[in-house]
């Protein structure tokens, strides 16, 4: 079994800076790719940030030069810096891993969410 825990969520005021953090534990055997979607209230679930086994990172347009996803393979954790944030980053942030477990099967993995609040 595989569980993902995410933190640091919380209520910012524009222009202020969160720090996202994900930490998976279980069996796992290796990671391909984590990352983090985000839903917004009557809007899709919306791909963030991955960051991929060897370093590879890939933004959504949106987010660009403002977020950060960065990777501690010793802790199987995954971050997300937010700086400079705006009220429509005000959503619920979904960490995902998409790994394979110790009994050889891949699968996707996702965290419970964590609220952010970016107020004007």
């Amino acid at each position: 079994q595989v569980q993902l825990v995410e933190s640091g969520g919380g209520l910012v005021q524009t222009g202020g800076s969160l720090r996202l953090s994900c930490a998976a534990s279980g069996s796992i055997f290796s990671f391909n790719r984590m990352g983090w979607y985000r839903q917004a209230p009557g809007k899709q679930r919306e791909l963030v940030a991955t960051i991929y086994n060897g370093g590879r990172t890939n933004y959504a347009d949106s987010v660009k030069g403002r977020f950060t996803i960065s990777g501690d393979n010793a802790k199987n954790t995954v971050y997300l810096q937010m700086d400079s944030l705006k009220p429509e980053d005000t959503a619920v942030y979904y960490c995902y891993a998409d790994l394979q477990s110790t009994f050889g099967f891949t699968n996707d993995y996702w965290g419970q969410g964590t609220q952010v609040t970016v107020s004007s």
